[in-house]
């Protein structure tokens, strides 16, 4: 792979990871349409995520830190109530137990293990089928068919202001299914769990913060899950520097790819990349046809 064909895939990886239009989905068709070859790098795919959680990490850290210090405090106060269940056995005066979920951050963290448990299960039992998946042109393409009904479908949902204390787990589980399926190239992760946000009543610059935030896990997850396979590739010290100028593009490009998300969906403009998804899943649909 060359610097070109690096930052190439590093563009489109920042552009439509955070767009509503698939990352996988338009990895895959520019990989067969111009036949670029990764050598199936486990590394230059874990490092294209890196430099895309780098911005979710940039845009929300402050909603980040929060959660990690809830989580822990979260934590604590469980191990709190374990000493005082312990202590109310043994004596007559019962101790007041802590309250868990007792914020909203705290709700948040409660919503975000929810949504994760599903996501984790759909993405190790489909893994094979992933593979297989990316490797084709047609399954992208009809995946994008798809992605972009749920885009026009998501733009009609209704205006609510539901935040992570009127959000139930249940609700929480279906965005992690949906988060689940979107592993399937051309089923964009971010279009897919913003609509199933905003079908559930999400608020909608929630719904965004919520889709993005909850990518954390996800990737982190895949990430680990993958990285034992890397000690196995050998690259030479030139090919890592090509590596890196792709991360590198994908983290610029996709700062400002999250910031325009934060405008559509405000302004109920999903709409123009439903239009866009359909032309190139039809595109990629043709091409499998005849490539």
């Amino acid at each position: 792979m060359t610097l070109l064909q690096s930052v190439f895939l590093g563009l489109i990886q920042g552009l439509t990871e955070f767009l509503p239009v698939s990352s996988s989905g338009h990895l895959a068709i520019a990989q067969n349409i111009f036949h670029i070859d990764t050598g199936s790098s486990i590394l230059f795919d874990i490092l294209l995520h890196v430099g895309t959680l780098m911005v979710v990490f940039a845009v929300y850290w402050k909603d980040i830190w929060k959660l990690i210090k809830e989580f822990f405090m979260m934590i604590r106060d469980i191990l709190c109530n374990v000493r005082i269940y312990s202590k109310n056995k043994k004596s007559s005066v019962q101790t007041p137990y802590r309250r868990i979920v007792k914020t909203n951050y705290r709700k948040f963290v409660v919503l975000i293990i929810v949504s994760t448990i599903p996501t984790g299960i759909i993405g190790l039992l489909g893994k094979k089928l992933i593979e297989d998946a990316s490797s084709t042109l047609i399954v992208p393409g009809i995946c994008l068919l798809i992605t972009g009904v749920l885009l026009l479908l998501s733009d009609r949902a209704e205006n609510t202001t539901k935040i992570p204390q009127d959000i139930s787990c249940r609700e929480g589980a279906v965005v992690g299914i949906a988060q689940g399926f979107a592993t399937l190239p051309g089923l964009s992760r971010s279009g897919t769990t913003i609509a199933a946000c905003l079908f559930c009543g999400f608020d909608r610059a929630f719904a965004v913060k919520y889709s993005f935030i909850l990518s954390i896990p996800a990737i982190l997850g895949a990430a680990v899950l993958e990285i034992k396979d890397v000690g196995s590739e050998v690259v030479t010290g030139s090919q890592t520097g090509i590596y890196l100028a792709g991360m590198a593009t994908a983290a610029v490009v996709g700062f400002f790819a999250i910031k325009c998300v934060l405008k559509v969906v405000s302004q109920k403009k999903f709409r123009y990349f439903a239009y866009y998804c359909f032309a190139a899943g039809t595109v990629a649909i043709i091409c499998s046809f005849v490539l």
